[in-house]
């Protein structure tokens, strides 16, 4: 078995998720070569990374991101709720996180927007991601097909891959039209007919989110080539090399 881990979000098991605490662990890990992040904006325009659109969660501030400047989303606490080994940890800019992986890891990048909640996003995400001449190591993701649209009208280089939790018959279609040629499908959606046709057309598939070695023996068994999304690296790298 050789399906590729992607880090959700970091190593969100062991650290505070899409924290550069995250991101630094998995990459010490040498199996690691892919990670998924979730990108929205501050009110100033900053790409940063975090996953929930409000902060209650995650960190100690309130609110939703969008509300908040990049100097004021600096100042939060993104890592105490995880333990406090952790506590210090910040919301990581975009910015922080290309620096850190540049030449060491591909990344997923979510677009994390819904309907037209961040007017500009997906330029200036794809303006970072060129800075740091990344191109060839990300796809840009999201459940939103209108921004995967736009992103293909800034730059049509860039790869995009769909992101559905669901299986319509008219799936590959729908990919084509998008000119996606990635998929990040809920893992129980997948079987081997469908991963087989997706392949065909050249679609890149990743199955997400599985943490236990049951589900990931079940994607290996289906086809070496679907990638595999965890918030558990240390359990895939068990599974996968016992």
């Amino acid at each position: 078995m050789n399906n590729l881990c992607v880090a959700h979000r970091g190593f969100s098991s062991k650290a505070p998720e899409n924290t550069l605490a995250a991101i630094t662990l998995a990459m010490e890990q040498s199996y690691v070569h892919w990670m998924e992040i979730d990108v929205q904006l501050s009110s100033d325009g900053v790409p940063v990374v975090i996953h929930d659109f409000t902060l209650d969660r995650t960190t100690n501030g309130h609110g939703n991101v969008r509300d908040q400047t990049w100097a004021e989303l600096a100042q939060l606490d993104a890592g105490q709720w995880k333990g406090r080994a952790f506590e210090g940890e910040r919301i990581p800019s975009l910015d922080e996180v290309l620096k850190l992986t540049s030449g060491r890891l591909n990344l997923n990048i979510e677009l994390k927007t819904t309907g037209n909640m961040y007017p500009g996003l997906e330029q200036a995400v794809m303006e970072r991601v060129s800075y740091y001449k990344m191109e060839n190591d990300v796809v840009l993701t999201s459940f939103e097909v209108e921004s995967l649209r736009k992103a293909k009208a800034l730059n049509a280089s860039f790869k995009t891959g769909l992101i559905i939790d669901r299986r319509p018959l008219d799936l590959v279609k729908q990919l084509i039209d998008l000119e996606c040629s990635f998929l990040s499908i809920g893992a129980s959606h997948l079987d081997s007919s469908l991963t087989t046709l997706l392949i065909s057309e050249g679609i890149q598939v990743m199955a997400w989110t599985i943490d236990k070695t049951i589900g990931m023996k079940r994607i290996a068994s289906i086809h070496p080539e679907i990638m595999i999304c965890t918030n558990c690296p240390d359990v895939w790298n068990k599974t996968m090399n016992p």
